[in-house]
């Protein structure tokens, strides 16, 4: 698997190439804002290197994925989810055509805020 697909959306946006209102940035991960929210905190948390889906990840991902994981509680209270019990958030990843997948590059929504969402 390569590091970057020159033609994926989100690996422009890694790249600086397209512009977005980012969230978090570290050497691994970058989280940033959904363009089309639908919820009133939904952020997408992606691998700065091309994974094209769940599907395609490896035992060596397993890091990744965790430190993934662990760093979208912290995300999602800093961007303004209320706290468990009572508040929450939703983690979804959509893997390939079945499962909703639009953009063929790893990616988390972060999803929470006050219910009902438009969507989801």
């Amino acid at each position: 698997m390569s590091e970057h697909d020159p033609n994926c959306i989100f690996c422009k946006i890694v790249e600086g190439r397209i512009p977005s209102r980012k969230v978090h940035e570290d050497e691994e991960i970058l989280a940033f804002h959904d363009i089309h929210p639908w919820a009133p905190v939904h952020f997408l948390m992606i691998p700065k290197a091309h994974i094209p889906s769940l599907a395609h990840v490896k035992p060596g991902d397993a890091g990744l994925l965790g430190r993934m994981l662990t760093l979208a509680p912290q995300l999602a209270l800093k961007e303004g989810c209320r706290p468990y019990p009572e508040g929450g958030y939703r983690v979804v990843c959509n893997t390939g055509a079945d499962g909703g997948q639009e953009v063929h590059h790893l990616h988390i929504h972060v999803f929470g805020g006050p219910r009902p969402w438009l969507k989801g």
